[in-house]
């Protein structure tokens, strides 16, 4: 994105739309952010219809801009679908073709990949939908790379979320690829809302028989945050949490969806991320503070998070100096330094 304009989002309105998943995409690239000194999104709101009845009737929309709001869009955010097994409007079928076709980038929240699918543009694509719907999805779009376990998929210039809580987090997803980890984690704080999210909707998807709920891992997640730096392994760990690793791997597995070392390793990536966007150390000194160890470790954990090397994201996403530029960076910061770039995440 670029650092001296803002960047127009195009959220279509159509009939039935859930008001949740507008509220989100209004709140996250449609209100004014005064504590982020870089040009923000500007959000237009389009319809088919100059009047929309949204959640069953629930309400109604007016005023808003036509479809043809849409061929001047940076991102579409396209219309999620009450009733998936529908095929969506044509003429928003192909307001969103035409944007894809020209550049743009799509967003679908929940069952919005339903109108996604319809434009052909997800054809061979890794894309994600409500747990509900899956099924179906399959079967009326069977060329497309269904991720069944995923809070949302970020394929390029193609991005779907799995529901509507997760439109949040594919919001988020797309401010920390837009403006880096820093700024995502401020916006999460404003939110009150996780900026990363572990796991996938295998958390959500109801249980075939009861299960009792073990006690939450907040408090073992907050302490190995505190301590990355340092060695830690799943032994550590589970003593920690006064529980077995086998327990520990149980636990991980169903409050988060992942492993402990996986969630080490991200959360190391996370925090490399943000003293990269801090500035002031080398990448050496970033790979020791954070727990990855070395330059090598530190380049594959955040290519693999952000696709673009440590040096790049340092160039999109560090301080800037008074003439645009990025700062440099000496090789070494205090241990200070660290402990607030750690406090920096929700």
């Amino acid at each position: 994105m670029s650092q001296g304009s803002s960047h127009h989002v195009v959220l279509i309105v159509d009939e039935g739309s859930n008001p949740f998943e507008l509220g989100v995409a209004t709140e996250l690239f449609g209100l004014r952010r005064p504590e982020i000194d870089r040009p923000w999104y500007r959000l237009t709101v389009c319809s088919p219809t100059p009047r929309v009845g949204v959640h069953r009737g629930m309400f109604s929309m007016s005023d808003m801009a036509g479809l043809e709001a849409v061929a001047e869009a940076d991102t579409v955010i396209v219309p999620n679908r009450p009733d998936p097994w529908v095929p969506p409007r044509g003429d928003v079928v192909d307001a969103v073709r035409d944007a894809g076709g020209r550049g743009a980038r799509l967003v679908s929240f929940c069952t919005g990949s339903f109108t996604l699918a319809a434009t052909g543009l997800l054809d061979g694509r890794r894309a994600a939908t409500h747990w509900r719907h899956e099924e179906l999805f399959a079967r009326l779009h069977p060329r497309v790379r269904l991720e069944r376990d995923v809070l949302f998929v970020d394929d390029g210039d193609v991005l779907t979320a799995a529901g509507s809580a997760a439109a949040l987090d594919l919001g988020l997803h797309v401010i920390r690829r837009d403006h880096g980890a820093e700024t995502a984690n401020t916006v999460s704080r404003r939110l009150v809302f996780t900026a990363h999210r572990e796991g996938g909707q295998r958390q959500f998807v109801p249980q075939p028989i009861p299960v009792v709920a073990d006690t939450s891992l907040a408090p073992v997640l907050d302490w190995a945050r505190e301590r990355l730096d340092r060695p830690l392994s799943v032994a550590d760990l589970a003593a920690r949490a006064a529980v077995s690793p086998a327990t520990l791997h149980r636990r991980f597995r169903a409050e988060l969806g992942t492993t402990p070392l996986a969630w080490l390793r991200s959360e190391r990536v996370l925090l490399a991320c943000r003293l990269i966007e801090l500035g002031g150390m080398g990448f050496e000194a970033i790979a020791r503070a954070s727990g990855l160890g070395t330059t090598s470790n530190l380049r594959s954990g955040v290519r693999a998070r952000t696709g673009v090397s440590p040096a790049v994201y340092r160039e999109r996403f560090g301080p800037r100096r008074g003439d645009g530029q990025p700062s440099a960076a000496p090789s070494s910061r205090g241990r200070h330094s660290v402990q607030s770039a750690r406090h920096a995440a929700p």
